[in-house]
């Protein structure tokens, strides 16, 4: 099933992402997630069915986090995960 995702960044932390049904925006989302992510500026919307591969996360996740709960938060990356970034530039 097709479904038609907004993207916002966070202004309070570099690389957090949240996905929203673009249909309700930011409706379900928290609150108390909202006062911690800061102003939320929409950098994307897209089409994401479970067939679709996304950079940094798990597309079939994102889709059932969005159903279960009307959104999906990506947090930052690892120190782990920023190191493995940097050794596959090289």
């Amino acid at each position: 099933m097709k479904h038609l995702v907004e993207i916002f960044c966070s202004s309070r932390k570099q690389e957090m992402y949240l996905y929203v049904e673009k249909a309700k925006g930011l409706a379900d989302v928290p609150e108390v997630l909202l006062q911690q992510f800061g102003e939320a500026r929409s950098v994307m919307t897209l089409v994401l069915d479970p067939g679709r591969k996304l950079a940094r996360a798990d597309t079939t996740e994102v889709l059932q986090k969005i159903e279960e709960q009307g959104f999906y938060l990506q947090m930052p990356p690892t120190a782990g995960e920023l190191l493995r970034r940097e050794g596959s530039r090289e």
